[in-house]
């Protein structure tokens, strides 16, 4: 379900859809407008916004498109909710029958938790598209994915410690290099925040297989048009030229530690792990040139997204893999 809502929260962002819904009204915004009064208040609140005076309404925004772009969002805090219902209900379940494990119940609570702050996060970055831009900032896109797949991963992870602990095995520890690829995986993931944030996906050029876009970025190695001119963390963490260009040369930094760490798998044993983790890597790379290829079709960017959620996952079980004695198979 946390890889689904990554995915909607994609979908959201590249239909500029994230900023439709002007209230965060966690029981009452469960259901969608249902009379034609209902809907016309939500489309005068969204008139209020940057995003509809500047961009949509000029446009000629209807209230019959204002409606696509609020499903989406809608569907993405329905989600949430659903989400934070499905962990919290079992989690009361068992801890009052007495079946959760001894030292579980801390990291239990702590990713329950994880999922409240993703929803203050989520309307903190919302909050920045209805009062200041056109968009939502992209430090907060990139801080609510983060916390997406940073509580994605704490499951995978406490998922496999249980599943270890079913078998009768020892939890596992993180050694230097699953510290490594995952530390290295978070940049990548943050950076390709940043640039979906920055709609930078674009500044490459566009065509399909056209080596001006990529390999090259407009037909240079170095991006032209890099505005230094507020500092070097501005520039690269704000400047769309620069951030793309971090995301896709930091991409095979990633690929070079996690070929290594399928390697030692696959030398101790663990081949589904190693395979997994190769083809999960590999995907998304040829996603990711296929994305900048296309001129950011929704369609490719969203499935990018998908496969960065899986590579974590991946990354996480190979991680935890290191960490535990070698098993076959």
């Amino acid at each position: 379900m946390i890889v689904g809502i990554v995915v909607v929260g994609g979908i959201t962002r590249l239909t500029e859809s994230g900023v439709s819904i002007t209230e965060w009204n966690v029981v009452s915004g469960t259901l969608p407008p249902l009379t034609q009064a209902q809907w016309q208040a939500e489309f005068d609140a969204y008139r209020q916004t940057p995003q509809y005076i500047l961009v949509n309404g000029p446009a000629g925004m209807t209230l019959a498109t204002y409606k696509s772009i609020f499903f989406w969002e809608w569907v993405h805090r329905l989600l949430a909710r659903t989400i934070g219902m499905v962990f919290a209900v079992p989690l009361a379940w068992f801890w009052l029958r007495g079946r959760i494990p001894a030292g579980y119940k801390p990291r239990l609570l702590a990713l329950l938790a994880l999922g409240g702050l993703q929803g203050a996060v989520g309307w903190w970055m919302v909050k920045s598209g209805i009062v200041h831009d056109v968009k939502v900032s992209h430090y907060r896109l990139a801080t609510h994915l983060a916390v997406a797949l940073f509580t994605l991963g704490g499951i995978v992870w406490t998922m496999l410690d249980l599943r270890a602990l079913a078998r009768g095995e020892a939890r596992s520890r993180l050694t230097g290099l699953g510290t490594l690829a995952l530390a290295m995986l978070a940049l990548q993931l943050v950076y390709g925040a940043l640039l979906a944030g920055l709609r930078a996906g674009v500044v490459a050029g566009a065509g399909w297989f056209s080596w001006d876009a990529w390999p090259l970025m407009q037909g240079n190695i170095w991006p032209d048009g890099v505005d230094w001119a507020a500092g070097a963390f501005h520039a690269l963490t704000s400047d769309p030229y620069l951030v793309h260009f971090f995301h896709r040369t930091w991409a095979w930094a990633v690929v070079a530690v996690l070929v290594v760490v399928a390697r030692v798998l696959r030398r101790s044993g663990q081949r589904r792990v190693s395979v997994a983790l190769h083809c999960a890597f590999g995907m998304q790379v040829v996603l990711g040139i296929a994305t900048v290829w296309s001129g950011v079709a929704i369609g490719l960017a969203v499935l990018h997204q998908l496969c960065g959620a899986v590579l974590l996952a991946c990354t996480v079980w190979a991680a935890h893999a290191l960490g535990r004695p070698a098993r076959r198979g």
